[in-house]
């Protein structure tokens, strides 16, 4: 081995003396994303601890005569109401952020029930939106469902079974929403009959004592300006146009020269601004060389993206005793997803990250079954906790854009007519003013 040249051993100890001195430089640079990480979950926590939190129970009136449409104005309302993006300070010293409600549907021993669980603060503001426009609905505090349960499932006396879900596109192509189930109806008997809620309330119906079916659709309201995705800023407006642009072969707008690019044109090629430049003029406009399916797709990306919109994610879990579990019952929450999924547009379809499964691989057999528990503990755990798939980490995959019909479409009040299950909470009777003439205390 040959001896270190003498000229380099002075080097190599000044170099280690710098690196002595100051190592500790690069260590602030490198803990800073780590430590806003965590100083943010610090903060969002304890703001969260102190926010009492309310789960209303809603029974549907025995005829719900008014069209989707309504719902969809609920949600336009609830949007308005509990809408109030958080500041800088307000983000990162208070722990601030958009305030969310759970819209969740809970079938508990054949018994089906409709939540909603927000902030006691904003209680007034969505009932108000509900009563605006189903006044005969009957709106109550109950109590959180998830805690008759044990905490710990899967256990030894417990079954679950369960998935978050995603989009099958990018979340500016809408699922099929209400406006497309009824189209092709007359009646407003036809359009009951073909309510996407039917199959579910009609499943949930069916469920023995011991078990439990939960669905829970999480929604915050945003806007493209305040929405955060994956750690960045997602502007899904101007996504959405975008796409829509391309849908419909819209020539895309030039980037003006830049007065440098100009001069140098100019004197290279002798040519003044705007020289030799022809307009293309189109006999017939893009939009109408489009095919009937790639209308549909332009028209519902730009319908969706043109109404107020909520960052959601939707999930489901089916758990009951060991002795009763039916693992078939979890064809019910797939049948009534599946419902607003099509090939052109768009559909919710179980996240495999989440998924209550684990392909059965040789190599991690062993393991196989220590993955589905701990899968089954972590999706119970956020649903009862209402957390997002992700949580602690920002908003990811496993949250999306909803907008307001599509959400009228997947949650909504239907009559007895749609959903004739007896066990389904209704009001049975309707509620009357004060007879005129009634002495008041003072």
């Amino acid at each position: 081995m040959e001896a270190i040249p003498l000229f380099i051993a002075p080097l190599i100890g000044k170099l280690w003396g710098l690196i002595n001195l100051w190592w500790w430089v690069p260590i602030p640079f490198l803990l800073w994303r780590p430590f806003l990480f965590y100083w943010r979950w610090w903060r969002w926590e304890l703001a969260q601890y102190k926010q009492k939190k309310v789960l209303l129970e809603i029974k549907m009136p025995k005829e719900v005569l008014k069209p989707l449409k309504s719902m969809e104005q609920v949600f336009s309302a609830i949007w308005g109401n509990v809408f109030d993006p958080p500041d800088w300070s307000e983000f990162w010293f208070e722990g601030k952020d958009l305030d969310a409600v759970q819209l969740e549907m809970a079938s508990i021993g054949g018994e089906p029930h409709l939540y909603v669980r927000c902030t006691d603060n904003r209680r007034n503001a969505v009932e108000a939106s509900i009563y605006s426009q189903y006044p005969e609905a009957e709106i109550s505090v109950a109590d959180d469902y998830t805690k008759y349960v044990p905490q710990d499932l899967p256990n030894k006396d417990w079954e679950l079974w369960g998935t978050d879900y995603i989009m099958s596109k990018s979340d500016v192509y809408p699922i099929k929403t209400y406006s497309k189930f009824f189209e092709e109806t007359e009646s407003a008997k036809e359009e009951k009959r073909i309510d996407p809620m039917a199959t579910l309330l009609e499943g949930m119906a069916k469920l023995g004592p011991g078990e439990q079916l939960w669905i829970q659709i999480a929604v915050s309201p945003v806007t493209s300006v305040n929405n955060i995705k994956a750690g960045g800023t997602y502007d899904f407006v101007a996504e959405g146009r975008k796409i829509a642009d391309k849908l419909a072969k819209r020539p895309e707008k030039e980037k003006p020269k830049s007065i440098l690019t100009q001069a140098f044109e100019e004197v290279a090629y002798g040519k003044m601004p705007g020289e030799g430049e022809e307009e293309k003029v189109e006999i017939f406009p893009a939009e109408l060389r489009l095919t009937p399916g790639e209308r549909d797709i332009v028209e519902g990306v730009e319908n969706k993206v043109a109404k107020r919109c909520f960052q959601s994610f939707v999930r489901f879990i089916y758990l009951a005793k060991r002795e009763v579990y039916f693992g078939g019952a979890k064809a019910i929450p797939f049948g009534f997803f599946n419902q607003f999924s099509t090939e052109n547009l768009n559909g919710l379809r179980p996240w495999p990250k989440t998924l209550t499964k684990v392909k059965k691989h040789s190599w991690l057999g062993a393991f196989r079954l220590r993955r589905v528990f701990l899968k089954k503990r972590r999706l119970f755990f956020r649903y009862i906790k209402r957390q997002p798939p992700m949580f602690p980490k920002p908003a990811g995959k496993g949250s999306f854009i909803l907008n307001t019909e599509e959400l009228a479409t997947v949650f909504h009040f239907p009559g007895r007519v749609v959903a004739p299950a007896p066990f389904v909470s209704r009001v049975e009777s309707k509620r009357g003013e004060a007879p005129p003439g009634l002495p008041m205390e003072e």
